[in-house]
């Protein structure tokens, strides 16, 4: 993955939502740092989300962090299979960031709010609504 210039003559860089998607296939959770203060943000967005500057610079996290919120989805959309569990994780560095929790849907409790997890994958998928495939984190309770 190679950074984005968004102009010739200045030192601003972008992360695209393609390379978010290829970073995380290749078990990389990448995000965006504000070099004016300082705040990640991830997926990557246009500008920083603390202070609304361009002055952004790719970063790697580490990819753990605390589970805030979890839904199941029992009535997939067309294509996909159920049930699976949609959850919501802040992670180390600050941002939220949705993906999948790998976790039995029959077995989770709202006492899991809160428990420490971990990226440990990615899941893909495709739909007729969709414009192409589509990645998202999977995060694993860390014992």
């Amino acid at each position: 993955m190679e950074d984005l210039k968004i102009d010739e003559n200045t030192d601003h860089y972008i992360l695209t939502l393609k390379d978010y998607e290829q970073g995380l296939r290749a078990g990389k959770m990448l995000g965006l740092r504000c070099r004016n203060c300082g705040e990640i943000m991830c997926p990557p967005m246009p500008v920083c989300c603390g202070c609304g500057g361009k002055e952004l610079e790719k970063t790697e996290m580490g990819g753990e962090g605390e589970l805030m919120a979890f839904t199941i989805t029992r009535v997939p959309p067309e294509g996909m299979d159920a049930p699976y569990i949609v959850c919501l994780v802040k992670l180390s560095e600050g941002p939220w960031v949705m993906g999948r929790l790998d976790h039995d849907p029959e077995k989770i409790t709202p006492e899991m709010l809160g428990r420490k997890v971990k990226v440990s994958g990615a899941y893909a998928w495709s739909d007729k609504f969709s414009a192409g495939e589509h990645t998202c984190p999977v995060f694993k309770v860390i014992p």
